[in-house]
């Protein structure tokens, strides 16, 4: 029996954690500069192999640029880039064992369905036979058996997305790359594909690198998203984790809806807000002490209760109620006259008072960070706040 032999990073970390799944891709301090733009500001972070891992952020944060590079279309500055623990920037981009399929999917509408899936084992010259068995294998992956015949034209835009995902599997690519590929569907369309996409993903135990601005699709889809700002890592984690535990203001902020409310923590497991005082979760943070005890305390909209008015309460005066098909989103300007955002089953009237109550496992806490709603500027967050791919692994 063979022994098993350990893979190491250049860092001389194991490759491997608590998942038994070894690490495909590794990036270690990578940039990335346009002229004096800096787009990519020494980013690391590991992708597992069979992972599902959506590179999430508003547009021009470098999601796609960090995609690009992984597929061999740009090139990057500084940093390393390892492919199963040898450096992936030195192979060309047809030798690399990854594929892409693009937003606009890039087929050709000369083609037919056969010939555009088939177009990459043409250009290697393989047997006619191994075409054709590898296209109709392709083709039921993604379910488009019988679609041969079709001319690109004749398909909707879920039935194209599904040809050039065939196209890119084809070559039986280790890690797959998607660059927003549902960004030109319609809204139902978007939500099939999503499932559609984590089953395919499972379905032929390959990885996917996926980037897009959607925080729905990053939390339908993915096992870990690394959330990204201004060529930064904002956190890594898991959709819970990202969801439920965000580092800073600008993660809570962007993933879902969220109320950020400035307040204090004079002890462990208290915090003030809102002029009352809340039990939590959550301890001080270490640095913290008697004059040093400003955070930010996270609420979602869907974990505050609505009550009659009473003094133990936060009392506010609801400004505004919108239907929202599964709940009512519930504007309430509260007595220091912070305003809350409600997700509730129940309507209440404009104008009308209430009280407000949440429980303390609700409740996160956060340390003031420049993203702070109430500053203006402050500290920039140390690097080991961002979440290191180790700390949520």
């Amino acid at each position: 029996m063979t022994e098993k032999k350990d893979i190491l990073s250049p860092s001389g970390q194991l490759l491997d954690d608590s998942t038994g799944k070894a690490h495909i891709i590794e990036i270690i301090n990578l940039n990335k500069n346009y002229g004096d733009l800096h787009v990519l500001k020494n980013i690391t972070f590991y992708i597992r192999n069979n992972e599902f891992v959506t590179l999430l952020g508003a547009s021009g944060c470098g999601k796609s640029t960090t995609l690009r590079i992984l597929a061999g279309f740009e090139t990057a500055d500084s940093g390393i880039v390892q492919f199963e623990n040898a450096d992936l920037l030195s192979v060309p981009p047809n030798k690399r064992q990854i594929n892409t399929v693009f937003q606009r999917y890039a087929l050709f509408p000369h083609l037919n369905v056969y010939d555009n899936v088939a177009f990459g084992l043409h250009l290697r010259k393989r047997p006619d036979d191994e075409v054709k068995t590898r296209v109709s294998q392709a083709l039921k992956t993604v379910g488009l058996s019988g679609y041969e015949k079709r001319w690109v034209d004749q398909l909707s835009g879920g039935q194209m997305q599904r040809v050039a995902i065939a196209r890119a599997i084809i070559n039986r690519p280790r890690v797959l790359l998607l660059d927003e590929p549902l960004g030109a569907l319609d809204l139902k369309m978007r939500k099939e594909m999503q499932l559609e996409l984590k089953e395919m993903q499972r379905e032929l135990g390959i990885t996917f690198v996926y980037v897009t601005h959607d925080q729905e699709e990053a939390l339908t889809m993915s096992d870990t998203i690394i959330v990204m700002k201004d060529g930064v890592i904002m956190q890594i984690g898991t959709p819970t984790d990202i969801y439920n535990e965000p580092k800073n203001a600008y993660v809570a902020d962007f993933i879902g809806e969220s109320n950020i409310i400035p307040g204090k923590m004079h002890r462990d497991f208290e915090a003030v807000f809102a002029g009352k005082t809340f039990e939590c979760i959550d301890p001080r943070f270490a640095e913290m002490d008697d004059t040093h005890n400003d955070v930010d305390v996270v609420i979602r909209p869907e974990d505050i209760y609505v009550k009659a008015e009473n003094p133990d309460y936060v009392n506010g005066t609801v400004q505004s109620i919108v239907f929202k098909g599964v709940h009512y989103e519930i504007l309430v300007r509260d007595d220091n006259g912070f305003s809350w955002m409600i997700h509730d089953v129940d309507p209440v009237l404009e104008g009308q008072r209430i009280g407000m109550t949440v429980d303390p496992d609700d409740i996160h806490i956060m340390r003031k960070s420049e993203f702070s709603p109430d500053r203006v500027s402050a500290e920039v967050i140390p690097a080991d706040d961002a979440g290191s791919a180790e700390d949520i692994r």
